[in-house]
């Protein structure tokens, strides 16, 4: 996979997870996420996370395209979406 040379730390979706939890009131870890991409569905806790400290940009494991990106500014957070076609509660 292709890193951003300013990126910071490679983790996977549960990195995600404590900022998102949040927005959505619920444990995204468990949710399925879908690639609009490439169409892969798995748990969001199996996506690729980028994060530094001022965001986590969160990547489809089967393609690499950029489901969404979480930015943090103090205590505001924003969720830019991407490429996620869809997040499902099963």
């Amino acid at each position: 996979m292709m890193r951003a040379g300013n990126a910071g730390e490679i983790l996977d979706g549960n990195a995600a997870a404590g900022l998102l939890t949040d927005v959505f009131d619920t444990d995204v870890t468990a949710l399925i996420a879908v690639c609009a991409g490439c169409g892969a569905a798995a748990p969001f806790a199996e996506t690729v996370v980028e994060l530094d400290e001022a965001a986590a940009i969160v990547r489809c494991r089967s393609c690499t395209h950029t489901l969404l990106t979480v930015l943090r500014q103090g205590q505001e957070v924003r969720v830019v979406i991407g490429m996620l076609g869809e997040l499902v509660r099963r």
